[in-house]
């Protein structure tokens, strides 16, 4: 008797646009909601597509994070930050954390943003078409940005960078990535002992305080660096980037933009419409539980598909336009509940702040190369390799 193995996650994209969709998703939503599928290493989970069911998971303590966890969905890499703890221990790492990225400190590091964001763009404009966006500024700002607040030199970037595509890329084996952790922890370390003797007003040197009163390991301050580090320039490089391709996309919309007085909404929108988080929001059932009328089994892995819940209709109407002008609150591209992203006031600063400076100063700018040339890059969270553009 054969057994009919179910679909593979995440879905297959058309190729043809790196934000678009897989016609899975839509398909999956609208009949079950949750559906069986098989995960990249044979293993089978339950993936979670509604925008309520997936809010209600974010929200539910009996979903756990915790990467000891073997039901978990995805590889341990030995990564195990807060992001991948339950409560109370994810609570303890995540206060020593907070204080740096509410909105207020957001809106404080705000003129820092301005300075970064005008410097890299003289320096594209300085150097002249074509250019590499990805290169010339959608990875620097948010590089310099989460340097500058951690107090990691920025001409240590390239070592991050490199680390880091290697680590989120789906085209390096497992035992690439856990060296690139090794390195990249290894490399904190050293900075932390160094804080802790020369401290100085950033973020590593509080952890390193942290450390001093016995409040944190070393190896959690170590953990917790990590996670700033990575998640401060790998999203928020990835959005600006997207963005800026979806706008050029959508002329009418990218024009509205660059009018308005506000971008705060324009860039909901754009958290909303893009979801590039695809891979990381995953969970594992710790007793029997219902999920939008599925009965999910104690052990059972969950991959919560946060670009299916922000394309849900029931969410948000028409959901595959993208409407700048939209009210978009409510999406789950920073997820929900006590996991949800700790640095999302940061990343929405920089996005107000950079997409609008772009569209006015560069109000020409366009691609270089056909739509159907740009190489998509698809691990944890959905990004291009390059993106070539001209003005």
């Amino acid at each position: 008797m054969t057994t009919t193995r179910p679909p593979s996650y995440p879905g297959s994209r058309s190729g043809r646009c790196p934000y678009e969709q897989p016609a899975d998703y839509a398909a999956w939503r609208e009949r079950e909601g949750l559906q069986r599928a098989t995960l990249a290493d044979g293993r089978e989970a339950w993936v979670v597509t509604r925008h309520a069911d997936v809010r209600a998971a974010l929200a539910d303590p009996r979903c756990s994070a915790d990467s000891r966890n073997p039901n978990l969905p995805g590889n341990n890499l030995g990564f195990r930050s807060m992001a991948r703890m339950d409560d109370p221990e994810h609570a303890r790492l995540r206060r020593t954390l907070t204080g740096h990225f509410t909105v207020r400190q957001a809106n404080l590091v705000r003129p820092r943003i301005e300075e970064v964001v005008h410097r890299f763009l003289d320096e594209m404009i300085g150097k002249g078409a074509p250019a590499d966006f990805v290169r010339e500024f959608a990875l620097p700002v948010p590089s310099l940005v989460i340097s500058i607040l951690l107090g990691v030199p920025y001409r240590d970037h390239d070592f991050f960078q490199e680390k880091t595509a290697t680590l989120f890329s789906s085209e390096y084996p497992d035992v690439d990535k856990k060296s690139a952790v090794h390195a990249l922890v290894g490399y904190l370390h050293e900075l932390l002992a160094g804080k802790g003797t020369d401290p100085a007003d950033d973020i590593a040197s509080q952890q390193a305080a942290h450390v001093s009163r016995g409040e944190l390991t070393a190896d959690e301050a170590a953990m917790n660096c990590l996670l700033v580090l990575i998640a401060g320039h790998e999203s928020t490089s990835n959005m600006l980037a997207l963005s800026v391709l979806a706008l050029l996309q959508h002329p009418v919309q990218a024009a509205r933009l660059r009018a308005a007085d506000d971008a705060r909404a324009a860039v909901e929108e754009l958290l909303r419409y893009l979801s590039i988080t695809e891979n990381s929001v995953v969970r594992a059932a710790t007793e029997d539980i219902t999920i939008g009328g599925q009965l999910v089994r104690a052990g059972e892995g969950l991959i919560l598909c946060l670009p299916a819940a922000n394309h849900d209709p029931a969410f948000a109407d028409q959901p595959g336009t993208l409407d700048v002008d939209r009210n978009a609150r409510g999406h789950l591209a920073f997820g929900h509940g006590v996991h949800q992203c700790i640095g999302q006031s940061l990343a929405r600063a920089e996005l107000q702040i950079a997409l609008p400076a772009v569209l006015r100063r560069l109000p020409d700018l366009r691609l270089a190369v056909p739509p159907e040339e740009i190489r998509f890059r698809r691990s944890i969270n959905i990004g291009v390799h390059e993106l070539q553009v001209a003005w």
